[in-house]
């Protein structure tokens, strides 16, 4: 059959490479000139199912309440009263809970574990596609010994979801990560997590997009999807500033615009952009850099090794869908990285990103079928969206071919939302 994949972000592209691996026409319309320039551009880096959760944690509203009002917090919101996002919040807060923490977890852990091993085929398939994979886990480092007392609740929770750890004293850090041997940041302890590893989402969406024009998918770029035309139960086409596409069936993966293109459906998807940023900078001297994936507890922010640069991601601002990129947070990262590797990195010429991460209140993303018969999701991963990006392109792919998928779906779908 013919489908139209809506989004040429890392999500939407693995989808089309799963669909046209089943043998459909697949066209890919985005508004970009290009896959990939948004979200999917400039993210951590880090493909970690071992993290896989979500924000809404218990505590974590008074959390947010007091890092928003500490000067170079992880975490701002606006006090703006837009109507979307004091929805989205009152549905994260009824989230924050431990039973609840514990379902959408478990979910995200699905999922994740999943979608790795499927980046992990794909990266052995021998496709031209470079992106600088490598699997050399994750160090989640921990400044003090208040930091240290988080450590049994994070191995509690990663032994009930059967995740690989190691605890390291801090002077044993450097041992899996040698170029901690130069840092100034005070290392009191850390866990390795070894299965997780680090890509670059933005090469792998170009890479993969670029192979599958040479295989006949049509990537339609900067197409404006102005609205999906329901006809009796069922997507009659997508009309666009170009004209009217037509399909036989539609994915949509388009990120934090995803509701306002399903909202005129009657398809109301709690999905609203968490904004974060990352700096990027090259690599001068690989013995001083990191090879695995750096988490710096404290200040919420990940350092991943991409080839010959090394990236740096974090920051959560609920403060609407703007894009400028704040000066202030790419001087914070620039330290951050600074004090962790002093040496090595060309953090002069960094260059800097700000993207929005399409979260949904619970955490996990919204994949499958609605109540049009033609119509699939594949959305609202937010900053999980590399780490997931191909599991669900997988899921989506075997539910438009009419296959079960070989992830359990409860709790997955845009049903949990009905009530």
């Amino acid at each position: 059959m013919k489908v139209l994949v809506l989004g040429a972000g890392v999500a939407g592209v693995a989808a089309a490479y799963y669909l046209w691996r089943d043998g459909h026409e697949v066209v890919v319309a985005d508004r970009r000139p290009a896959a990939a320039l948004e979200t999917s551009f400039g993210n951590a880096g880090g493909l970690c199912p071992s993290f896989a959760g979500p924000w809404a944690a218990p505590g974590m509203i008074g959390k947010v309440l007091k890092m928003s009002l500490q000067r170079n917090s992880a975490i701002r919101f606006s006090f703006t009263p837009e109507p979307r996002k004091l929805a989205w919040l009152a549905r994260w807060m009824g989230q924050c809970n431990a039973e609840r923490f514990r379902v959408n977890k478990l979910r995200m852990q699905r999922v994740a574990h999943y979608s790795f091993a499927c980046l992990k085929e794909i990266a052995g398939a021998g496709l031209p596609i470079e992106f600088d994979f490598h699997q050399d886990g994750t160090l989640q480092l921990f400044r003090d010994e208040a930091g240290l007392k988080a450590v049994p609740g994070i191995t509690r929770a990663l032994d009930e979801f059967e995740v690989p750890w190691r605890f390291l004293e801090g002077a044993d850090a450097a041992s899996v990560e040698p170029a901690l041997a130069h840092t100034k940041a005070p290392v009191a302890g850390a866990l390795f997590l070894p299965a997780d590893g680090s890509g670059d989402s933005y090469k792998f969406a170009t890479g993969m997009s670029a192979y599958l024009q040479g295989q006949g998918v049509d990537f339609r770029y900067g197409v404006e999807i102005r609205r999906l035309v329901g006809q009796g139960g069922r997507i009659a086409g997508a009309e666009t500033d170009q004209g009217m596409l037509a399909a036989d069936a539609y994915v949509v993966a388009l990120g934090g615009q995803s509701p306002f293109l399903l909202r005129p459906l009657g398809l109301k998807l709690p999905i609203y952009p968490l904004k974060g940023y990352s700096i990027t900078a090259d690599v001068t001297d690989a013995g001083r850099a990191p090879q695995a994936a750096i988490m710096d507890e404290h200040n919420k922010v990940m350092i991943s090794r991409l080839g010959s640069r090394i990236r740096a991601a974090g920051m959560a601002e609920l403060k609407g869908y703007g894009l400028e990129v704040d000066a202030g947070r790419v001087a914070f990262l620039t330290s951050v990285v600074r004090e962790w590797f002093p040496q090595g990195i060309a953090l002069d010429r960094a260059q800097a990103w700000a993207g929005l991460r399409p979260m949904t209140p619970d955490g996990p993303a919204i994949l499958g079928r609605t109540r049009y018969e033609n119509l699939f999701l594949d959305c609202g991963h937010g900053s999980n969206g590399w780490t997931q990006a191909c599991g669900t392109g997988k899921i989506v792919a075997d539910i438009v071919a009419g296959r079960p998928p070989e992830v359990d779906m409860e709790g997955l779908t845009a049903e949990r939302y009905a009530s």
